[in-house]
């Protein structure tokens, strides 16, 4: 397996140069910057649409636990 080395990586960037040019070069990669700073910031960062769910002392998610309380209390009131 060959391994690329400093010239020919020194080659590829003079083509990708004559290629597209440094305005657009300049520009794709500012875009690609701003692309993953965008998906750190959503990884780093809770989702404000989604807010994570109350925990209760008990540990279980209050929507949960509520539901399983009045199941539990309306299998009580059967009995």
């Amino acid at each position: 397996m060959a391994m690329i080395g400093w010239r020919e990586l020194l080659i590829l960037l003079v083509i990708v140069l004559l290629i597209f040019g440094t305005k657009r070069l300049t520009s794709g990669m500012r875009e690609l910057g701003k692309g993953i700073r965008e998906f750190k910031k959503g990884v780093q960062e809770p989702d404000a649409e989604s807010p994570p769910p109350q925990l209760r002392n008990d540990g279980r998610e209050d929507a949960a636990a509520a539901e399983h309380d009045r199941q539990r209390d309306a299998s009580r009131q059967d009995s």
